[in-house]
């Protein structure tokens, strides 16, 4: 399950105990848990690198959404427990025009590949873009291509009841 925390959640200093609090309350397992933050909650490194430790070491997963557009260092990147890099869509919507586009997304797929981080490339919508990503060697996408957002019953109606039905 992931779930975006928000620049005053992230710095709540009772964060870690309410996400346990919620772990234990709906018996989810920590590592089935992926909290999203910004590039932009980790510019006090101080403070940001002692709450991404802390939910670490308890389990969670670490996403950074909209990677390439925030303000921070790349060094930020080896100093915090990441477990996951979501490329912004603002790359992927150029990528099919712009070489330069194309560059950043592929460094950023080798890059996090050697660093043993999952990449998810956001917002694909079309197939020349999805292709293009594929070649590069991302594996995980999200975007309007395979659907839109959909609400609990219709996602279930869609895939889960097609899927039941099918055994």
């Amino acid at each position: 399950m992931a779930v975006n925390l928000s620049s005053q959640q992230f710095l709540q200093y009772s964060l870690l105990e309410d996400i346990r609090e919620i772990l234990r309350e709906t018996g989810l397992a920590p590592e089935y848990l992926e909290l999203e933050i910004t590039e932009g909650m980790m510019m006090d490194a101080t403070r940001s690198s002692g709450i991404l430790n802390d939910l670490a070491k308890s389990g969670i997963r670490i996403s950074l959404d909209d990677f390439g557009t925030g303000y921070s260092s790349l060094g930020y990147l080896k100093l915090y427990p990441i477990h996951k890099v979501k490329i912004d869509r603002s790359f992927i919507s150029g990528i099919t025009d712009s070489s330069n586009d194309r560059a950043i997304v592929a460094t950023i797929l080798t890059m996090a590949q050697h660093m043993h981080m999952q990449v998810i490339a956001e917002g694909i919508e079309t197939k020349e873009q999805l292709e293009i990503v594929v070649d590069s060697g991302c594996q995980d996408i999200q975007g309007y291509y395979y659907s839109r957002p959909l609400a609990a019953d219709d996602l279930k109606q869609k895939y889960i009841v097609s899927v039941e039905a099918s055994k």
